[in-house]
C-alpha cells in the first residue's frame, strides 16, 4: 500500500529527478509481449537469445515504466503526457532489472515540462530521449494505493462460448424468484444479447420494485406472479414441465428450495439420470477449459452416482465440441489403496467404461490432481496414460473436494467458473451472489448450447 503526492508545475525545478527500479517477472514479460503483438509462444518464453521481432515488446515495456514514473512520482498524480521522442536499443528478458530515470530539462508555457528520460538494464542504455508532460497545477494525493495482482489470461474460452451462441435462436428460460438486483439484471442482460427469452417467476411487486430501482424496463418480459420463494420454485418447475421453458435459472432463492422442486418424483424434472453439477473453469494459466464435477449437489456420491455424474459431464463435453473428453478420476494418490475408497471407485469406473456402462470418453484413475493436469508431473511419477496431464474433466471424490478445488482455482488462479446442472429434463443455471456478469453470461451460454443441442437432436438428458 502507498500514498502518492504530486509535484505541481510551479514546484518543479529544472534538474529535478526521479528514479525507479523494477525486475521483470515472467508474467510481465508475457504481458508486454501480448501488448506489443508478439504472441508467438517462442516470443513470450524464457530464453537466452532475444526473438527477432521483440523490439515492439521493449518499446511497450520501456514506455510503460517511464509513464508510471512520470504519473506516480514526478510530477505524479494529475500528469498527462503530451509528446514523446524516445529511442530504443537492446532487449530485455525475464529476470532483468530495469532502472528508469526522468530529469526535468525545460519548463514551457501552459504547464508543459520536458523531461530527459533513460532506461538502463545491466549497465546498458535501453532507452534514451525526451517526454513532454502537462504537469498538474494543484496538489493531489492518492492514498492507500495497492499494486494489483496481475494474472495473465492466455485464453478466453468464455468469449468463444458466447461467440458460438450469437447465431443460434434464443431459448425460452424460466427464472425462479429474480427478486434482487443481480438475479434480475443477469438474465435481462442475457435477453438483451439474444441468448434467451425470459419468463420471470416470483412476487410481481418485488420484481417490479427491483426493476424500478435499477431503471429497467420489464415490458418485453412475461411475469408469472407467486407469493414466496417456495411457490416460485414450484411454479417455475411446473412451467418447464409443461413445455413452456427449455431451461431453468435460479434467482434469489436458496438452491435447496429450487432443487427440491426439481427432484420431486411426482412434479419435478427428474430423469433416469442422477442430477449433477459441473463447473466449467477457464483458468488463465491452463491452455484449455477444465470441467469439475460434482462440486455443488452430490455431497458423498456412491459409485452408481459417480457413473451418472461421469456420463452427464461427458455428454456436456460433446455438446461443447470435445469429441472424446479425457476424464481424470481424482483421489489423493495415483495407486489403488483399499483404505482410500475414492481409489476403489476410480478403478471401478474405469472398468465400467471398458464394459460400455460409461460411453463417449477416455477415463483413467485414480489420479492425483498434479498428475491429471501436468504432463511433467505424470512423467516424473512414470504414469503412462492417455489422460494423465491432458485431462478435460476432473471427477472429484466428493462435494467438499470439488468445491474447494473450484474455489481455489477462482480465487488463487483467477479462473472464471460457469456453472450448470445436468441430468434433469432441461439444463439448470445455478447462480451465486458472488458471480460476476461474465460468469453469469457464460453459464447462460452453456445452458443455451445444451438446449439448442436438444432441439436439434431430441436427446435427453444432457
Amino acid at each position: 500500500m502507498e500514498s502518492l503526492t504530486n509535484v505541481t508545475f510551479d514546484e518543479i525545478k529544472v534538474g529535478d529527478t526521479a528514479t525507479v527500479k523494477r525486475r521483470l517477472s515472467k508474467t510481465e514479460v508475457e504481458a508486454l509481449a501480448l501488448v506489443g503483438g508478439d504472441v508467438d509462444a517462442f516470443q513470450i518464453a524464457d530464453r537466452e537469445q532475444p526473438a527477432q521481432d521483440e523490439m515492439h515488446t521493449e518499446a511497450v515495456g520501456a514506455e510503460a515504466l517511464l509513464s508510471g514514473l512520470l504519473n506516480r512520482k514526478l510530477p505524479g498524480p494529475g500528469t498527462s503526457i503530451a509528446a514523446q521522442d524516445l529511442h530504443f536499443e537492446g532487449s530485455v528478458q525475464t529476470g532483468d532489472e530495469l532502472t528508469a530515470t526522468v530529469t526535468a530539462r525545460e519548463k514551457k508555457p501552459k504547464g508543459l515540462v520536458v523531461f530527459d528520460c533513460r532506461v538502463k538494464t545491466d549497465g546498458r542504455e535501453l532507452v534514451t530521449g525526451t517526454v513532454t508532460v502537462r504537469a498538474p497545477e494543484q496538489r493531489l494525493t492518492y492514498s492507500n494505493l495497492a499494486t494489483p495482482q496481475v494474472i495473465l489470461r492466455r485464453t478466453d474460452k468464455f468469449a468463444e462460448l458466447l461467440k458460438r451462441c450469437e447465431k443460434l435462436p434464443a431459448v425460452k428460460c424460466v427464472v425462479a424468484h429474480p427478486c434482487d438486483r443481480d438475479s434480475l439484471l443477469g438474465p435481462i442482460e442475457a435477453a438483451k444479447l439474444g441468448l434467451i427469452e425470459l419468463i420471470l417467476v416470483g412476487p410481481e411487486a418485488k420484481i417490479r420494485a427491483v426493476a424500478e430501482a435499477e431503471k429497467v424496463d420489464l415490458s418485453p418480459y412475461r411475469i408469472v406472479s407467486t407469493e414466496n420463494s417456495h411457490a416460485s420454485a414450484e411454479k417455475a418447475v411446473a412451467l418447464v414441465r409443461a413445455g413452456e421453458g427449455e431451461a431453468l435459472m435460479k434467482g434469489s432463492l436458496h438452491t435447496d428450495a429450487l432443487m427440491a422442486a426439481v427432484v420431486s418424483s411426482a412434479t419435478g424434472l427428474r430423469t433416469s439420470r442422477r442430477v449433477s453439477h459441473v463447473f466449467l473453469m477457464d483458468v488463465p494459466t491452463h491452455p484449455h477449459p477444465l470441467a469439475i464435477t460434482d462440486a455443488a449437489i452430490n455431497i458423498a456420491p456412491s459409485l452408481e452416482d459417480k457413473m451418472h455424474i461421469a456420463q452427464n459431464v461427458i455428454d456436456l463435453a460433446h455438446v461443447l465440441g470435445v469429441a472424446e473428453p479425457k476424464v481424470a478420476i481424482l483421489s489423493a494418490v495415483e495407486t489403488i489403496n483399499s483404505k482410500i475408497p475414492s481409489t476403489l471407485d476410480a478403478a471401478a469406473l474405469c472398468k465400467m467404461a471398458d464394459r460400455g456402462q460409461i460411453t463417449g470418453a477416455i477415463l483413467d484413475g485414480p489420479l492425483a490432481f498434479d498428475n491429471a493436469i501436468s504432463e511433467a508431473a505424470a512423467k516424473t511419477k512414470k504414469i503412462s496414460s492417455p489422460v494423465a496431464g491432458k485431462a478435460d474433466v476432473l471427477l472429484v471424490p466428493d462435494l467438499e473436494a470439488g468445491n474447494m478445488l473450484a474455489k481455489q482455482l477462482q480465487y488463487l488462479a483467477g479462473a472464471d467458473a460457469a456453472g450448470i446442472v445436468l441430468g434433469a429434463r432441461v439444463p439448470i443455471v445455478l447462480t451465486s451472489r458472488a458471480d460476476t456478469v461474465r460468469t453469469r453470461l457464460a453459464s447462460i451460454a452453456v445452458m443455451k448450447l445444451i438446449a439448442h443441442h436438444r432441439r436439434t437432436t431430441a436427446k435427453n438428458p444432457v
